[in-house]
């Protein structure tokens, strides 16, 4: 606690537990003394008053002083034993905080705002609910359960506590939360004071008159009171009531006796009840009249309000009558349109632009037939002679005049600027949607949510759909599931703020095409990503041209066959892969015998047939895996991994040279292809080279026997293995 607020905390503590201390020995002191039950219960419900407008770190004290005063009241009679004394006290303490957090929980903050019928109803609740646990615990300290004494004990401390919180809690809140407002400020403290007198004069009359029944005497002064003062006269009458009437019983005087061998405890009951029934009488009628006061005055600040911005506002503000009369022009139609308010009270339909009269006028014809609301935007002419574009809101009402008629209550600003640059902007986007629509790529926007918010035109030419069949939905549901697994992974990357390129595959209209997608973050002013813009272009043939350029660099344009550079790059793999299983690997190098005679006695157009044939031959014959190649004129080489032992690979070279001869038809002869092949069969580690001039060494042997055969050559070990030759 701040120490510039602990001396008016002390004077709190010190008043808190006077107050107790003097409701709780009012109350033990009248009992004790009349031999009757408490007939009211005071203290817990005075001290909620400053409980709630507490914070909740200075409660406690407030608390402790209150328990504090009712120890010390409790101790100064001295009619209960130390221990139950304190159960008691702590019996009074939990009830008093009950009610306190309940209020607390449903009004955080009492104002002037605050509705006090709904306090009245939670505070009563809280309170019934909280004196019956606190009776039930009073009655469990004094009597065993589950004597008849018990159910007596508690039906009388509930009574007690439950009257005692409704006067002494309803006081003490009116009193704390009103404050100087307590008083009404169409009265005067003088009259107050002369109402209260009255109502203490008629209340002890009709308590001193023991022959006559007169307690109903006591309600025209108290509702006077309430009505001329409102709390003050509640919270004081009630006060009085109350006090005179428990005083009385307890002193045995009054009506009550009129009822025959009734008994104190009896008496007691019927002065709880007369008192109840009071306050069930006074407390409504006070709460709505305050309620009443609230909203009169919410009504006056309202219209006081309402007139000042509607004086003063920049926008025209008119009731118009159904005969189009106007009850009210704000003065803004002067700065607003250049009129005087009395040159605009009459209906002036001519000042509305030509071609939104007829709309406007079906408009209020809707609006009158339908009632409700309405918004339109049209031109109303300046008296300068310009028109100026007008939004109108306008709302059917009841005539306050209460005629049975309506109104049109109208509200009408200035907008001719936001018109004029919502038309720029709605040029400005034909043109942008002009262009976005024939660019020849597929511009679209993804939102968070992966769901498309705009895509061109251009995409009916590549997918065949339209773009409105695409916005609205997920980039799953517009693409398919197995093509939005290859495009989420970049998505994910372009929501992460990252630009990303990327290319991918996708079949429309039966056909493969070859897509690049640019994925670019679309970020607000402080850089938070809202979507991602794709930008998409169909690059199905630059692909056709790569492989075709690709196909170019690797193959023999007349064979087929991959050239000498692909067989190099491939051959190179092969090897390497063939040491790394310890595998073996045959070569085979072989040419057309006399193919310079066949170029020259048939032409050149026949050798290319008989090398396209013999190139034709090799590619049907040869296993995956294998490489094929045209090194030279009528020259080709083999290599293959696929034999593994020698005989097997003798075998393959002995089939592949006799299936190689072959007869070719040119020009009406027949030409019969010779070949003349040398192949090796290698184990171990060696190099393209290496190999390759083994088996020109075994091609050169077959030369040498005589052309059109092949030579077998077995050569290389791995570790443990001995060399060979066939």
């Amino acid at each position: 606690m701040p120490l510039k607020r602990a001396p008016g905390m002390v004077w709190q503590l010190m008043g808190l537990f006077a107050l107790s201390g003097v409701l709780s020995l009012y109350a033990i002191v009248l009992a004790r003394y009349t031999h009757t039950p408490a007939c009211l219960w005071l203290t817990n419900g005075a001290m909620i008053g400053l409980l709630i407008r507490k914070p909740l770190r200075e409660t406690w004290p407030l608390l402790i002083a209150g328990f504090l005063g009712y120890f010390a009241a409790r101790e100064f009679v001295g009619n209960l034993a130390f221990l139950p004394s304190l159960a008691l006290g702590l019996c009074n303490l939990g009830e008093t905080l009950m009610v306190t957090l309940a209020i607390r929980r449903h009004f955080p903050v009492i104002t002037q705002e605050t509705r006090f019928t709904d306090l009245a109803r939670v505070a009563l609740i809280s309170a019934a609910i909280a004196c019956g646990l606190s009776a039930f615990a009073v009655a469990a300290i004094t009597h065993v359960w589950p004597d008849l004494a018990f159910w007596v004990s508690f039906n009388t401390v509930f009574r007690a506590h439950l009257l005692g919180m409704i006067i002494a809690a309803t006081t003490s809140i009116v009193v704390v939360t009103r404050g100087s407002r307590l008083v009404n400020s169409s009265s005067t403290p003088l009259s107050l004071v002369l109402h209260l007198l009255l109502l203490a004069a008629i209340s002890l009359v009709a308590f001193a008159v023991s022959r006559y029944p007169l307690l109903f005497m006591i309600y025209p002064p108290l509702l006077l009171l309430i009505f001329r003062h409102r709390f003050a006269g509640l919270v004081i009458g009630i006060a009085i009531v109350a006090l005179i009437t428990s005083t009385a019983t307890a002193l045995d005087v009054g009506p009550f006796n009129l009822v025959h061998d009734a008994t104190p405890a009896l008496k007691v009951v019927m002065a709880q009840v007369f008192i109840g029934v009071t306050c069930l009488i006074a407390l409504p009628v006070a709460l709505a009249l305050v309620e009443q006061d609230r909203l009169q005055v919410r009504v006056r600040d309202s219209e006081i309000r309402y007139r000042m911005l509607a004086d003063n506002s920049g926008d025209l503000v008119m009731r118009i009558r159904p005969n189009g009369d106007r009850r009210y022009v704000s003065p803004s139609v002067k700065e607003l349109l250049g009129w005087d308010v009395e040159e605009f009270m009459a209906p002036r339909p001519d000042l509305i632009h030509p071609d939104d009269r007829q709309r406007i006028a079906d408009v209020v014809a809707t609006l009158r037939r339908l009632g409700g609301t309405t918004t339109a935007t049209y031109r109303l002419q300046h008296r300068a002679g310009h028109y100026l574009w007008i939004e109108a809101f306008a709302r059917l009402v009841e005539s306050p005049d209460g005629d049975g008629t309506t109104e049109i209550i109208y509200t009408g600003r200035d907008v001719t600027q936001r018109v004029q640059i919502q038309q720029a902007l709605t040029e400005s986007q034909a043109q942008l949607r002009t262009i976005t629509d024939n660019v020849p790529a597929i511009i679209a926007r993804i939102d968070l949510c992966e769901r498309y918010t705009y895509v061109n035109r251009f995409v009916e030419q590549v997918s065949g759909e339209a773009p409105t069949e695409m916005i609205g939905k997920t980039v799953k549901e517009v693409r398919g599931p197995t093509l939005y697994d290859q495009l989420k992974e970049y998505l994910d990357r372009a929501y992460a703020g990252e630009s990303v390129w990327f290319e991918y595959e996708a079949t429309y209209r039966n056909r493969l095409l070859h897509f690049q997608t640019h994925y670019v973050p679309d970020k607000d002013s402080k850089g938070h990503v809202r979507g991602v813009y794709a930008l998409t272009t169909e690059i199905t043939h630059i692909k056709n041209v790569e492989r075709e350029l690709l196909r170019l660099a690797h193959q023999d344009a007349l064979t087929g066959l991959a050239n000498r550079r692909y067989f190099n790059e491939q051959s190179a793999t092969l090897l390497r892969q063939t040491c790394q299983r310890r595998a073996p690997v045959l070569m085979a190098v072989l040419d057309i015998d006399n193919f310079k005679s066949i170029n020259d006695t048939y032409g050149h157009a026949a050798g290319d047939l008989v090398l396209a044939e013999v190139g034709r031959c090799l590619q049907s014959f040869m296993h995956d895996g294998a490489v094929v190649a045209r090194i030279g004129g009528d020259e080709f080489v083999i290599l293959c991994d696929h034999v593994s032992v020698e005989i097997a690979a003798e075998t393959f070279v002995r089939t592949l040279w006799e299936k190689l001869h072959v007869a070719v038809r040119t020009g009406g002869h027949c030409i019969d292809v010779h070949i003349s092949m040398g192949a090796v069969f290698f184990k171990g580690s060696a190099t393209q080279d290496a190999l390759m001039k083994l088996a020109d060494e075994a091609l050169y042997l077959a030369k040498e026997a005589g052309r059109n055969t092949y030579r077998f050559v077995s050569s290389g070990l791995f570790m443990g293995e001995k060399n060979g030759n066939m």
